[in-house]
């Protein structure tokens, strides 16, 4: 999906900051608090998903918010799904991901991705 938006706006986006960080120097709106709430909610903090809330609340409103939780909330159930199914990510995309893309965004490290199980 980013890089769908990139190619209808015509913008650039080191995507490694998917995994290690974005900063706020980039042409992303509230990109730091951004992650910050998706972050917060994958790890399943409580007090940190409240904070990361009521800054985006105070920086975007109320129905910019409710837009933000619920693209955690899908982006998050996906992965789980894929998960509990076991869908092997290398084939969730049908194989219409770029290997350049994952290798620039850092999901190569990811276990799932090479293959690797956590139990």
């Amino acid at each position: 999906m980013l890089r769908e938006s990139m190619q209808i706006t015509g913008k650039q986006v080191d995507i490694s900051g998917v995994t290690h960080g974005f900063d706020e120097e980039l042409d992303i709106p509230h990109a730091a608090a951004l992650v910050e709430f998706a972050e917060a909610v994958v790890l399943r903090d409580a007090q940190r998903i409240a904070s990361a809330r009521a800054e985006l609340r105070r920086r975007l409103g109320e129905e910019a918010l409710i837009d933000c939780a619920a693209i955690v909330a899908a982006f998050h159930g996906f992965v789980r799904i894929a998960d509990a199914i076991g869908i092997p990510y290398i084939t969730a995309s049908g194989g219409r991901d770029l290997p350049d893309l994952r290798e620039q965004a850092g999901v190569n490290d990811f276990y799932r991705v090479r293959g690797e199980t956590t139990s």
